[in-house]
């Protein structure tokens, strides 16, 4: 099977050559990430058979978030802590957009727009729930997951939020429900988010930069419910650890043309899409995230540093429904050691020691001399 990394090692020469002198360096860093991943050049693991007493060296993994090998575990790590902290009852998935006409603007300017994404659609959506004919509390609790792609791997930055279906109310010290079918008006947030983004790129200077006529566009903002966050978690699990695309989605390589699987939203029909080898780096290329971002933000009680903890909140809601509602059990793959043994002899094999790259030595590997 043709994998992203068997591609970028075969063309990621020619890519930078033709322009390396435009690159972003965090593009730059993906890219020697991947080549790198599990060969020699990301160091060794050492183990030892606790039969034969052989050793085996065992390439590592890069760690880079934007490779494809290395992100599954921490997508499990992620979702089961996620169904532990979820409350009872109902919530809603709010989705931010922005319109097609600033997205160049923020791809340009990546770690300023997406800050003020962020900021823009959680300031919104704390504006409105005090408001009593909507929530009435003061201190919602949700978090967020940016995404940046869509199923061709075309630019398009969005926020994806989990809110619970209420807030907490400082004034009472209560827990305030929405009606299980409407949390907030979306017309009212998406004007608020728009004008809040504008107002942030006044202040950083970079409102001159961005097309005029974004400001007469409406600003998409999408609610659903949800019965639990539980099902709306396992949905944006693979997006918050996942790359562009996966390993699996490329159908061949042939020549210098990738032909990948996508479906349209609401089909299950798959398509194939074939794209030129330096388009197709281009495209995952465009979704790395600046160096150090953070994709996933917490606000209000979900907050590490809420004045008001999760399992005050938990205990409201139960509560207030007689404990009728009770938090589901997580659901999620249990997290297994994974038993290495010996190819030779079938032995278990026993970790001995990590080796980094810049440590590399022959000298310092057990077995070789």
């Amino acid at each position: 099977m043709t994998t992203i990394r068997n591609i970028f090692q075969e063309f990621a020469p020619e890519y930078i050559e033709r322009f390396g002198d435009n690159m972003l360096p965090e593009h730059r860093k993906v890219i020697k990430a991947i080549t790198e991943c599990k060969t020699i050049d990301s160091g060794l693991t050492i183990y030892q058979c606790t039969e034969c007493d052989k050793f085996h060296h065992v390439y590592r993994s890069c760690g880079n978030r934007h490779c494809p090998n290395c992100q599954y575990h921490k997508s499990i790590e992620w979702l089961d802590r996620q169904i532990e902290r979820q409350l009872p009852g109902h919530h809603f998935m709010i989705t931010f957009t922005v319109p097609e006409e600033i997205r160049m603007f923020i791809r340009s300017n990546q770690r300023e727009a997406y800050n003020a994404m962020f900021k823009a659609s959680s300031e919104a959506i704390k504006k409105l729930v005090p408001n009593e004919k909507y929530v009435g509390g003061d201190i919602p609790g949700f978090f967020g997951v940016l995404h940046t792609w869509g199923r061709q791997m075309p630019y398009h930055p969005h926020i994806h939020y989990i809110a619970a279906g209420g807030a907490y109310s400082t004034q009472d010290g209560q827990w305030h429900a929405s009606r299980i079918d409407f949390f907030l008006p979306v017309h009212a947030l998406s004007q608020i988010y728009r004008a809040k983004f504008r107002d942030l790129m006044l202040n950083a200077g970079l409102f001159d930069k961005i097309p005029a006529q974004v400001w007469q566009i409406a600003w998409n903002v999408n609610i659903q419910a949800v019965n639990t966050a539980e099902q709306s978690i396992r949905y944006l699990a693979p997006y918050v650890f996942k790359v562009a695309i996966s390993d699996h989605r490329i159908i061949k390589v042939e020549g210098r043309q990738v032909t990948i699987s996508y479906k349209k939203p609401k089909s299950a029909r798959a398509r194939q899409l074939t794209l030129d080898v330096m388009e197709f780096m281009r495209r995952f290329l465009q979704h790395v995230l600046p160096s150090g971002f953070m994709k996933i933000r917490y606000y209000g009680f979900m907050s590490p540093n809420s004045s008001v903890s999760l399992d005050h909140i938990r205990g409201l809601i139960e509560l207030q429904n007689a404990f009728a509602i009770q938090t589901p059990e997580p659901k999620s793959e249990t997290k297994k050691i994974k038993t290495l043994y010996c190819p030779d002899c079938g032995g278990k094999l026993k970790y001995l020691d990590s080796i980094l790259p810049f440590m590399m030595r022959p000298s310092m590997l057990p077995g070789t001399g």
